[in-house]
């Protein structure tokens, strides 16, 4: 498999821990870029990780790509930036705190990022994701299709990998999409899974999706993946390491991709003007839609509470200008 290579392709990575580095290793694997700079506060570490990743070059998928430390003026000829860095949530901390921490750093990120004078797509990927996109909106006064969230790019793969685990079907035939927050209210859309082009119900044999309980037991397993998955080892970074790839992917080759990411709604269903998780088509414009889904009444009711709790925190965290 080859790609083209006339395009530039140059990634900047701000934050090199772990979801930062576990990204850099998804790209060089897949050989997605031609250049990738990481940038970090820390900067020893930064050059560090270049070095590491260099070093693996030899047995790379693709042709040799640029790998380097550097700073922000790295990001003016850049395609795409993608943020991981920011603040990790300390026992007894609250959501709004760990925001309200992190809206002060995503601000002066951002804005180190615009005085390069970059006009390429804003990806940010640090928690809470999608009040943090909407910071980085506000802050970069970009475009708002160029300044994307990872939003429920993983939740949605964890969703789907369960379900393909429980049917024993490859996950790759199983569509299904968690909307909404990246955290505790996301939502599943059941009224959209199917297996293999066939709805749950029917290929489950299932009276009520969303009372049946081991379907309940998927989606809470789904929802709390983190939480597991920190209590055991510390942080979750290889998911979305290889979930920012493939969003990295699907905006440098144009795929017109179809992606749950973190978009500002301006309307659909009935919410405006705050960013949620929803299936959206990429490219390399950035979001060239959102796709509105039927849903049902119960998933709407959801889904507008994800929404409501979005924008509180939104509005109490948004630095004033």
């Amino acid at each position: 498999m080859t790609f083209d290579q006339s395009k530039t392709r140059k990634v900047v990575i701000i934050g090199t821990g772990f979801v930062g580095a576990s990204y850099a290793y998804s790209l060089v694997n897949q050989g997605i870029v031609n250049e990738l700079v990481l940038v970090d506060l820390n900067k020893e570490r930064a050059e560090g990780e270049a070095r590491d990743l260099n070093h693996g070059m030899p047995f790379a998928f693709a042709s040799p790509m640029k790998i380097r430390s550097g700073d922000y003026d790295e990001c003016e000829n850049a395609d795409l930036v993608v943020i991981t860095a920011g603040a990790n949530q300390a026992p007894g901390e609250t959501r709004l705190d760990l925001a309200a921490k992190n809206a002060k750093i995503m601000k002066g990120i951002v804005t180190s990022i615009m005085d390069s004078g970059f006009k390429g797509i804003l990806l940010v990927a640090t928690n809470p994701v999608d009040v943090l996109t909407h910071v980085a909106l506000e802050v970069s006064n970009l475009p708002k299709e160029r300044v994307i969230g990872s939003g429920t790019i993983l939740d949605t793969a964890r969703f789907r990998y369960l379900l393909s685990e429980y049917y024993q079907v490859d996950s790759r035939n199983v569509h299904a999409y968690i909307i909404g927050e990246h955290g505790d209210s996301e939502l599943p859309v059941w009224s959209h899974v199917q297996i293999g082009g066939v709805p749950i119900e029917k290929y489950g044999k299932i009276t009520d999706v969303e009372k049946d309980p081991d379907m309940i037991n998927i989606y809470e397993n789904v929802r709390d993946a983190a939480y597991h998955i920190i209590e055991r080892k510390g942080a979750t970074y290889y998911g979305i390491g290889l979930g920012l790839a493939r969003l990295t992917k699907a905006i440098l080759y144009n795929e017109n991709a179809i992606v749950t990411v973190s978009a500002l709604f301006e309307g659909e269903y009935g919410i405006d003007n705050v960013y949620l998780g929803i299936p959206a088509v990429v490219n390399e414009y950035g979001v060239r839609e959102k796709l509105e889904l039927d849903l049902n009444e119960n998933e709407l009711k959801k889904l507008r509470e994800s929404a409501a709790i979005l924008k509180e925190m939104t509005e109490n965290v948004m630095p004033k200008s």
